[in-house]
């Protein structure tokens, strides 16, 4: 290697995680959060969280054949309808995906848990 090479800097060529945006919890809305629900596998996604923060790639691992733009359009719902926060993984690429169970029995006491209790296993 010549002496005033440079290695490529692959980590200078990624753009750093977006923060991306979710609602206030009085922005909730009743029928969104019932639409996501609605769906088995966004319910599984919202049933592991309930154990706590995963990682998005530890909310697939039942199902690990889901295309990564179906898992990203269930985690879109999930999030737009207020009842997950996706935030950036601190120091790495990944992202870190948390319920807003409090948020949720707030603004619509007992439903989450309602549902939860009421779901297929």
């Amino acid at each position: 290697m010549p002496r005033n090479a440079t290695w490529f800097n692959y980590d200078r060529t990624m753009s750093p995680p977006t923060a991306l945006p979710h609602p206030d919890p009085e922005e909730f809305s009743l029928s969104a959060v019932l639409k996501a629900l609605a769906d088995p596998e966004r319910l599984t996604i919202v049933a592991q969280l309930t154990q706590g923060p995963q990682d998005v790639g530890e909310c697939f691992r039942d199902n690990p054949a889901v295309p990564k733009s179906t898992r990203s359009h269930l985690m879109k719902v999930l999030r737009e309808a207020g009842i997950i926060r996706n935030d950036p993984t601190p120091g790495g690429p990944g992202r870190r995906v948390t319920l807003r169970q409090e948020d949720l029995d707030a603004r619509f006491p007992g439903l989450l848990a309602a549902i939860l209790a009421n779901a297929p296993t």
